[in-house]
């Protein structure tokens, strides 16, 4: 541990995303409430060492109000392995996708149809009602308020975005809405995997090793129950994922009011499923949402730790491209992480 600070980690920090061009990203970003801050560059060599990438590397850490997590890192790569995910199907192994809360998502829905009917290479999904918590809960419509959100898939070459808007309940802690940028956005509240593991060893290691807080396990979700989740994941009649989910350890497992964003949703999907797998498409080289990382205190018990867990491959501490300590390795269950020293 450094300078008998303890251990520590927060919600996911940045989504990290390739892109050929920094300036458009930046404006697009921009309209989400993000704007711009450090800015560094790796060689070949180095950025080899940590990411696993034979090119050089120009990144710029995008930053949102005050937010310590939900950031954005874009990385400019001299010659990017490939292009992404682009507009794949949700249902695959090594999927990535980040989702940020936001006031008005009629507007996002409106520059959707626009960018559609410009033919822009986009997918999108109506943004669907949903009853998030109190499913159970019997209201008498136009009677008794309507508490849920309003939920939709975003699929862009270079984004997989889901946005939310809530009704009729506020968690003051899982995102803060920037209401003076144009789709009054926050940050991105959490961040989404796809997994095959029925036996769920692989879920022990965001609890176990990273020290995560687990705070909804097994919550299932079929074609049958949700029409967003069919829509934005693809379900056949049948079909069904179950959802567990990762906090930052000052969350909470029980106080809904007490929820911080910077959360981790690990879909998993049935073994006997045939999903195709795309990893390659979604770690550092590649176009488009590409890594997650963590923030910590205690970098190098983390990397003593991470190397006695039984990930298949990790590098050692090195500086990042901020001129901060960082490492890398592989999660047991095939996704690629990133850690940054606090």
């Amino acid at each position: 541990m450094n300078q008998g600070q303890p251990t520590t980690i927060e919600g996911i920090y940045e989504v990290c995303i390739g892109v050929p061009d920094a300036i458009f990203a930046i404006q697009y970003w921009e309209q989400f409430g993000y704007c711009i801050g450090q800015m560094g560059e790796l060689s070949p060599g180095a950025a080899y060492q940590l990411y696993g990438v034979n090119s050089a590397l120009r990144s710029i850490r995008l930053y949102h109000q005050n937010a310590d997590h939900g950031l954005i890192r874009l990385m400019v790569w001299q010659h990017p392995t490939n292009p992404g995910l682009g507009l794949a199907s949700m249902k695959i192994k090594g999927n990535r996708w980040a989702t940020s809360l936001t006031a008005d998502v009629l507007t996002i829905l409106n520059h959707a149809e626009e960018a559609k009917a410009a033919g822009r290479a986009i997918r999108y999904t109506p943004p669907y009602w949903e009853v998030i918590y109190q499913k159970e809960r019997k209201s008498r419509p136009f009677i008794d308020p309507a508490v849920g959100v309003r939920e939709m898939l975003l699929l862009q070459p270079l984004t997989r975005q889901v946005l939310f808007q809530r009704f009729g309940y506020s968690i003051p802690n899982y995102g803060e809405i920037h209401h003076a940028c144009a789709l009054k956005t926050s940050q991105f509240t959490h961040m989404g995997i796809i997994v095959q593991d029925d036996s769920k060893e692989t879920l022990k290691f965001y609890e176990d090793v990273l020290g995560l807080l687990r705070v909804r396990d097994d919550v299932e979700t079929s074609y049958e129950s949700s029409p967003a989740g069919r829509d934005i994941f693809d379900l056949q009649p049948g079909e069904k994922f179950i959802v567990t989910t990762f906090d930052d350890p000052r969350s909470s497992q029980s106080d809904l009011m007490a929820a911080r964003s910077g959360r981790l949703y690990v879909i998993r999907f049935p073994n006997a499923m045939n999903l195709e797998s795309r990893f390659e498409a979604a770690q550092p080289g590649s176009l488009g949402m590409s890594l997650y990382t963590y923030r910590v205190r205690g970098i190098e018990t983390y990397c003593d730790r991470i190397k006695a867990s039984p990930v298949p491959k990790f590098t050692s501490i090195v500086e990042n491209e901020f001129r901060e300590k960082s490492f890398s390795f592989i999660a047991p269950d095939g996704y690629f992480w990133n850690l940054v020293e606090s």
